[in-house]
């Protein structure tokens, strides 16, 4: 695909059919500077908020693919995510001795959606966005306890008593999002929030993940392969499964999932009050280090890879899943893990998190005016797009979940995934590559993908708003 399709509209120049809102990011996640990527190459001015007093990117790895690659290309980096990726096609499921099972073969994805797939970790991946936002741009240490939002402007005020003024506000700040609670509770207070958002977020799995310092090859074989795989690792009678994966940097990631069953699962507070911090994911460590893994012939274990992780960067968290039924009230509107927490198992958290990044800029590019009725509109426009794709995303990651699942159903859908006619995995890999969206106030990149992208409203509504408006403009 070419960075540098044509394009009647220039990226640094776009048509303004009205004001620049100014923008207030709540959350500096890769959702979150994916948007304030977006705003920056519109012109929109914004400000990110970060509760985090410092950056220290946690997490595991991520698989990008044909998803996301023309929204890089229209960024222009694209090339610089390619040469820090590591090229990966297939899943390898093993059982608890790492014999394996059976292999998921995504090859076929480059054709169909024209993108390969990369593994790169956390870490890297949000580094690399965060080296593109001015540094002006982001404030560190604001954890947002309370909001507000009238006719004219929405307020937020931090733990530390800062207040920040703007014309639209958006959460993304992940699951537990301060943002989401805010405006809920007005929403409440007012009888207009459902029941079903008015709950908890359930979850049935806990989470450790870390990444090692850079490794010698000849003590670990699997860096020497010339691709990168996805190694998923399930214990019978164990409630556990774990992966790992090599990234370009000669780096093993590595996650454990713990399945609760369903009364450990209801008791959420005493999850969170006893199981958090680093002496809880220390025990954890020590209760699954002896796990084998994939590694060339050689040895190895979990532990091999916890010891060479440093402890700072290891983490353990709850794997929360809900989609809400609500992302906006007035001013204020929510997009990612603030909005849709999806399962890791699915690997499409984070690129759902994007794609909504992509929706929200493509309509906020055009808005008319900063009066409240315009914000509200082309956030329902946002809505009506993006929530039907994120429950789509949330069955599938539940049905990738539940292939490492202890229980009966887990024990039928790897049988089947297993003994999968090819026509029926085609068949699947088709509907993966479809959601491939652009933003419509950058240069068009060329689909090469033999499958058609997905339908994308915003993109084709709000492009046809710049045609006019660049047209009124030269007359």
């Amino acid at each position: 695909m070419s960075e540098q399709a044509p394009s009647s509209l220039s990226p640094s120049t776009p048509a303004l059919p009205g004001v620049r809102p100014n923008v207030l990011i709540v959350g500096a996640g890769l959702g979150g500077l994916t948007m304030a990527l977006l705003l920056e190459k519109s012109n929109v001015p914004y400000t990110i908020l970060e509760r985090a007093p410092a950056i220290k990117s946690l997490g595991s790895a991520h698989v990008l693919a044909e998803n996301i690659a023309p929204l890089f290309q229209q960024l222009g980096i694209y090339e610089e995510f390619k040469s820090l990726g590591h090229l990966c096609r297939t899943a390898q499921m093993h059982d608890e001795h790492c014999h394996l099972d059976f292999v998921m073969d995504f090859e076929p994805r480059a054709t169909m959606g024209g993108g390969d797939g990369y593994i790169i970790s956390r870490p890297t991946l949000h580094q690399m966005l965060y080296s593109k936002i001015p540094a002006e741009k982001i404030h560190l240490g604001k954890r947002v306890v309370a909001l507000k939002q009238d006719a004219d402007k929405v307020t937020v005020q931090c733990k530390d008593n800062s207040v920040y003024e703007a014309d639209i506000l958006i959460g993304a700040d992940g699951a537990n999002s301060g943002v989401r609670q805010g405006f809920y509770k007005i929403l409440k207070t007012e009888n207009k929030l459902p029941v079903s958002d008015d709950v908890a977020l359930p979850f049935n799995c806990l989470c450790l993940v870390g990444q090692t310092g850079t490794l010698d090859p000849e003590a670990f074989p699997e860096l020497k392969k010339e691709n990168s795989t996805f190694n998923s690792m399930s214990a019978a009678g164990k409630p556990f499964s774990w992966s790992t994966f090599v990234t370009k940097q000669n780096t093993l990631c590595w996650m454990v999932t713990q399945y609760l069953d369903q009364t450990m699962s209801k008791d959420e507070d005493r999850f969170r009050a006893s199981d958090w911090g680093p002496e809880a994911a220390e025990a954890m460590c020590e209760e699954v280090r002896h796990f084998p893994i994939p590694n060339g012939g050689k040895p190895a274990t979990l532990g091999t890879l916890i010891d060479l992780t440093p402890k700072d960067l290891i983490s353990k968290v709850v794997l929360e899943e809900k989609v809400f039924t609500t992302w906006y009230s007035g001013r204020t509107v929510l997009m990612g893990d603030a909005c849709h927490k999806l399962s890791p198992s699915g690997g499409v958290g984070a690129v759902t998190a994007m794609h909504d990044a992509i929706c929200l800029a493509n309509w906020i590019n055009v808005l008319p005016s900063t009066k409240v009725d315009k914000i509200e509109r082309i956030f329902q426009q946002y809505y009506e797009e993006r929530f039907p794709i994120a429950q789509g995303a949330f069955r599938s990651s539940q049905l990738f979940n539940k292939i490492n699942a202890k229980n009966f159903t887990g024990v039928t859908i790897r049988y089947i995934q297993r003994n999968m006619p090819a026509w029926i995995w085609t068949m699947l890999l088709k509907k993966m590559s479809l959601q491939r969206p652009q933003v419509s106030f950058l240069p068009r990149v060329e689909d090469r993908g033999t499958v058609p992208a997905a339908a994308q409203p915003s993109f084709t509504h709000t492009q046809a708003i710049l045609e006019r408006t660049q047209g009124a403009m030269t007359i």
